[in-house]
């Protein structure tokens, strides 16, 4: 029985992600409205030189470029002031203090989308670099699409260990927790976004109040595209990999602080969430716990003269296994890393059941959670 339910739940778990939409390459438009792409930087030393500059080298031919300093306690300032000294269509705000009732994001990117002018808004993360065709083939594909709000998942970028160890393990589970199939489907309720890059048609996101209507939402891209669906305007989910990359954490500690905040505002205000982020801790501890047991249980078995029955378990062990390497090797390779990450498969379930088992204590025990010098908690 443990057997065949280990096979229907390594399918399952690996066949919710269709993103049908792919946004490839694309030639500059030959009537080209103008497109700000609005930039949020709180603390971004490492990337804001990157994000910055590759948008400044977009084949677009009609953009500017607005870049909210949220207030930043690091060099963060300083290279956006040296960028903003030789060009000329990139405009630098200096965020002001946040104001109660207002999450950070939010704020920052009000303030940009009170300084843009484009027909089209493209919200871009400090951690998030376009290719020079980015804006080029993402404005094609929404056009073509219909979109009122189009979004993409972006390429990841991994660079350590702990990044190809994990990081796979936590995309797997975000594509069980929202299927772009529903998501696309205008006639559903389902809406989420990737902030790492959202573009909004101006007279749209003016129409749903902005970021000023989702202001004490930390999660404000779900929030976003959540008033843009369910007011009947489009929104569309796409595969942005070929065009747009980003490098969301370097470490451990950083995985484990961004994720831990991730999956706690994702299920603080949520019952249904947390239950079934606590299912999926239960999957997780299970492939980290038993999976590397199984096989081992059946080989002490054997060498207890068990018989065909433990030569049987771990026949099976080892198809589930093999199933597992074979699935989890075609996910390696969707994010370019080593198949030989598959065998960290257990490591990486064991640190994201950890992420999730933490981040459900501190919604029930309503301690709230830290991140980027700020500190988020029930309410707000």
């Amino acid at each position: 029985m443990l057997f065949f339910l280990g096979l229907i739940t390594i399918y399952w778990i690996h066949n919710q992600y269709h993103l049908d939409i792919v946004v490839r390459p694309a030639p500059p438009p030959a009537d080209a409205p103008l497109i700000s792409i609005c930039i949020p930087a709180r603390n971004e030393e490492d990337n804001i030189r990157r994000c910055v500059e590759a948008a400044l080298g977009q084949d677009y031919p009609n953009i500017e470029i607005v870049v909210v300093d949220d207030r930043s306690a690091d060099a963060t300032l300083t290279q956006l002031r040296e960028i903003t000294s030789r060009v000329s269509h990139l405009i630098l705000v200096d965020g002001s203090d946040l104001p109660e009732g207002w999450a950070g994001k939010p704020h920052a990117l009000y303030q940009a989308s009170a300084v843009a002018r484009g027909e089209w808004l493209c919200f871009v993360d400090a951690d998030t670099f376009l290719a020079p065709q980015a804006i080029s083939s993402c404005y094609a594909k929404a056009l073509e699409t219909k979109a009122d709000l189009f979004t993409v998942m972006t390429k990841q970028i991994l660079g350590s260990f702990w990044e190809k160890a994990v990081m796979p393990l936590v995309m797997t589970a975000l594509s069980v927790g929202f299927s772009p199939r529903k998501i696309n489907d205008p006639n559903r309720r389902e809406a989420v976004a990737n902030g790492q890059f959202i573009m909004i048609k101006r007279g749209i996101y003016d129409a749903i109040g902005g970021h000023e209507k989702v202001k004490d939402q930390i999660v404000e891209d779900k929030a976003i595209s959540e008033q843009v669906k369910w007011n009947g305007y489009r929104l569309i989910l796409a595969d942005g990999t070929q065009v747009i990359c980003t490098r969301m954490y370097t470490s451990l500690e950083t995985i484990w602080a961004g994720w831990t905040k991730n999956i706690y505002l994702g299920l603080r205000d949520h019952t249904v969430m947390l239950l079934l982020g606590a299912f999926g801790a239960m999957l997780a501890l299970i492939a980290a716990l038993f999976l590397p047991i199984w096989p081992l249980l059946g080989l002490t078995w054997v060498l207890k003269g068990g018989g065909w029955m433990s030569l049987a378990v771990i026949f099976q062990a080892m198809i589930i296994w093999g199933y597992l390497i074979h699935t989890r090797a075609r996910v390696a390779r969707g994010m370019d890393i080593s198949p030989w990450y598959t065998l960290t498969t257990p490591l990486g379930a064991g640190v994201f059941a950890a992420m999730m088992l933490t981040s459900a204590w501190k919604v029930l025990s309503g301690q709230g959670v830290t991140w980027r010098g700020r500190h988020y908690r029930p309410g707000l």
